[in-house]
């Protein structure tokens, strides 16, 4: 079964529940305002493309392929990333909501979480070095086992990071958020001083 090949369209609105998603691969392609919700893009491509203001949630990811792929203003509940292709995995998040979404075992260095939520999400044994969450809300998000060497937190809030049972060499955090790493002694930090 040949897949298609598209590359430099752009796609406004679309949406699954009236047409179904084509599998293939897509180089340089925009997806405007277009709803992947409970979709499938196992086995599909994407290189360059960027989805802006989509609802992706709930969507099969079983052997995707992101490579330097954007999303920005996104509704990404649900997804399980650790289905994808590992393989050159690179994306970068703006303003997206990736609550309850797996990143377990992924390898996605210098990856930039920014302006996002991301609560209960799971990135237990996943390499996040070199990452960024700026101004993130991590509440419930789940750190076990997890490279965030020199990864970047000092912006976000609602963190939880056991530092024993996780790799932090020069990972940076913020004062006002201290409270995040001590989490597990279940001690009170008084904030007025």
């Amino acid at each position: 079964m040949n897949q298609t090949f598209t590359e430099n369209k752009t796609f406004d609105r679309a949406d699954l529940s009236k047409t179904s998603f084509e599998k293939g691969e897509y180089e340089n392609c925009k997806f405007h305002n277009c709803d992947f919700s409970n979709g499938n893009f196992s086995g599909t491509t994407f290189i360059d493309c960027e989805f802006i203001n989509c609802n992706l949630s709930l969507v099969k990811l079983i052997k995707t392929t992101f490579r330097d792929t954007k999303f920005i203003d996104c509704k990404m509940l649900g997804l399980l990333f650790d289905n994808c292709n590992e393989f050159g995995l690179s994306f970068s998040f703006d303003k997206c909501i990736i609550n309850h979404s797996s990143f377990y075992r992924t390898k996605i260095r210098k990856t930039i979480f920014k302006d996002s939520q991301l609560h209960g999400t799971d990135f237990t044994e996943c390499d996040l070095t070199n990452s960024v969450f700026e101004h993130c809300d991590l509440a419930n998000a789940k750190f076990v086992n997890t490279i965030i060497e020199k990864t970047d937190f000092r912006t976000s809030y609602n963190y939880s990071i056991d530092l024993e049972i996780n790799r932090i060499k020069k990972t940076k955090f913020s004062l006002s958020e201290i409270a995040g790493l001590l989490d597990k002694y279940d001690i009170e930090i008084d904030r007025t001083n």
